[in-house]
């Protein structure tokens, strides 16, 4: 797997640390989505300010992929979505016989949106609309794709309707811009780059799910929630379109030492400016999102740093 360092340059005015300084590794996403920003700031911010440690990004297939890095112990922490860590804690769903019960969370950073877009001149307005299509339903092993199967199985569309295509964010952005295929889905922090330089690039429409639509998805998967992409979020959305959301956590195997996780914790939240200069989706880092919408239970190390804000821990956050 190739490491990239993000902002290189910035790191560069740190005070360089010993030969011996703990590497960490944070598996992230695509560099088209959110999770390679979020955990490339959160590096960054890991070597400014907790001596002995030095962080790196890595680029990766997302939320499934990130949970078997973390059972491996090939990477120290990963983002992937609510939904994806919930199933391989419990081994349910893609994670049948493979159960990762050393998963454990410091956070939950902030909500996802799955966007499902096309060009404002295809004949789609709806996810029924999909059959017959040419549809990206995300990166193979992703979250993107596991939403948009739940999504549109629980609204009884399935993958033999259309023609699915697995590509990543930026190849699904291109292949729409090109018309390679007729519509691609994202589950991402909102906005995200590789719909915005679409948008700049091509007229496009963002689908928006009725109300029984979302209750529907709701009922399949627990962790959705309603949400609500604001109008001129991208160029040419002049109303705001309802969709899905899902929480992104923030996971570390449970055998990591509790005083980083502690220090790990506390620097997110104690420092959740820095993040939000990154990617605005951080403005959603707060210590009650992570009490409402974390779907496994906490390290050892973050619940200390919780208990010591006065935090109201629920029960099934504790291991």
């Amino acid at each position: 797997m190739k490491t990239l360092k993000y902002a290189a340059a910035a790191s560069m005015l740190a005070v360089a640390l010993p030969a011996s300084a703990q590497q960490l590794s944070i598996a992230t996403g695509g560099t088209g989505g959110v999770y390679y920003p979020i955990g490339g700031g959160f590096a960054e911010m890991i070597n400014n300010h907790i001596e002995g440690a030095q962080a790196t990004a890595e680029v990766t297939g997302a939320s499934v992929e990130n949970m078997g890095l973390i059972m491996r112990g090939d990477a120290d922490l990963a983002l992937a979505l609510a939904d994806t860590v919930y199933q391989a804690y419990n081994g349910t769903d893609d994670f049948e016989g493979r159960q990762v019960e050393n998963i454990r969370a410091l956070a939950s950073v902030y909500p996802n949106a799955v966007q499902l877009v096309t060009l404002a001149e295809s004949d789609i307005e709806s996810i029924a609309d999909l059959a017959g299509k040419r549809v990206s339903v995300g990166a193979p092993g992703s979250g993107t794709e596991l939403n948009a199967r739940a999504l549109l199985e629980a609204n009884g569309v399935s993958y033999d309707d259309f023609t699915p295509q697995r590509l990543n964010f930026n190849e699904t952005a291109d292949a729409i811009r090109d018309g390679d295929i007729d519509a691609g889905f994202w589950s991402v922090g909102p906005p995200t780059s590789s719909i915005l330089n679409l948008a700049a690039t091509r007229d496009i429409r963002l689908i928006s799910l009725s109300d029984e639509e979302v209750a529907n998805a709701q009922a399949e998967e627990e962790v959705f929630a309603p949400y609500e992409l604001a109008a001129g979020m991208y160029d040419g959305m002049d109303e705001a379109v309802q969709t899905i959301g899902i929480p992104n956590v923030l996971v570390v195997n449970s055998e990591m030492d509790e005083e980083l996780a502690y220090q790990l914790t506390q620097l997110l939240f104690e420092n959740t400016d820095e993040l939000i200069a990154v990617h605005p989706a951080a403005n959603d880092t707060t210590v009650k999102f992570t009490m409402d919408s974390t779907p496994v239970p906490l390290h050892p190390g973050a619940l200390r740093y919780f208990e010591e804000v006065g935090a109201d821990i629920p029960d099934r956050l504790r291991p």
